[in-house]
């Protein structure tokens, strides 16, 4: 996959919650997992190790601030955090906040859901509190 093919690079990726010369945080459009997010590294690079030390620092900075923020704004019981990447290889990370009553609980969300989805977010509220929240952790 290149930068002309890549949905990463050819779009947002989501709703852009704070975003740099680095990198971009997005709020995943998933009623089910309210204030899932990604953290989405602006350049085409596939791997962690891709990136200089002072770049891993700075995309790893973003991904924990964005959890603090999820974990001030939401209470969950859980964070989940992943870099996979095997659909769409572009460096980004999924930052899921995670309940015990969500469907897929405790299984991860890319599984078998357990139970049926009963959440009903307030998405532009959830949107509102980590925008605030992240520019104040990463300003």
């Amino acid at each position: 996959m290149t930068q002309n093919n890549c949905d990463l690079c050819q779009t947002a990726g989501g709703e852009i919650l704070w975003q740099d010369a680095y990198c971009r945080v997005i709020l995943v459009d998933d009623p089910a997992y309210p204030g899932f997010c990604r953290v989405i590294w602006r350049e085409h690079v596939k791997e962690m190790s891709d990136l200089t030390p002072t770049e891993q620092n700075r995309l790893m900075r973003t991904v924990f601030a964005v959890e603090s923020a999820i974990r001030e704004a939401l209470k969950p019981d859980k964070i989940n955090l992943a870099s996979l990447g095997n659909m769409v290889p572009h460096l980004h990370w999924h930052v899921i906040p995670r309940f015990t009553h969500d469907s897929h609980f405790p299984n991860p969300i890319w599984g078998q859901a357990l139970r049926e989805n009963t959440a009903q977010p307030n998405s532009n509220l959830i949107a509102s509190v980590l925008r605030l929240t992240l520019a104040q952790q990463l300003s």
